[in-house]
């Protein structure tokens, strides 16, 4: 495992990031695959159906300023990229880990947890 600084991740990483934090669903969903897999709060949504609802609903629900703090490389398909949120959620203050698991340039594999 290696440090990352954020300007390294790959390109799909960095725009899935920056589209979901503009809330931008169309470009967040063109980042990741056909059949992809996405896990967040212990519930998996598969394929682009799935994913396009949880991306229109995922950050929906609350007000929240993220930070991004950190960035790894685990390998050429395995990143995980760590956000501090703060916001009106339950519990106010969270750092989650995104990892990602790539194929090609897209991603299969998302699972957001602390």
């Amino acid at each position: 495992m290696t440090d990352t600084e954020l300007t390294d991740l790959p390109t799909t990483v960095r725009t899935y990031l920056t589209a979901h934090e503009a809330r931008d669903t169309g470009a967040a969903l063109a980042a990741f695959t056909a059949d992809a897999e996405v896990t967040d709060e212990g519930l998996t949504h598969r394929g682009t159906d799935e994913v396009r609802r949880w991306l229109g609903t995922s950050s929906a629900e609350y007000t929240f300023t993220t930070e991004l703090t950190g960035a790894e490389r685990l390998d050429d398909e395995h990143w995980v990229v760590t956000s501090h949120l703060e916001g009106d959620f339950p519990g106010g203050v969270v750092d989650l880990r995104y990892r990602f698991t790539l194929r090609g340039d897209r991603i299969a594999v998302l699972t957001i947890a602390p």
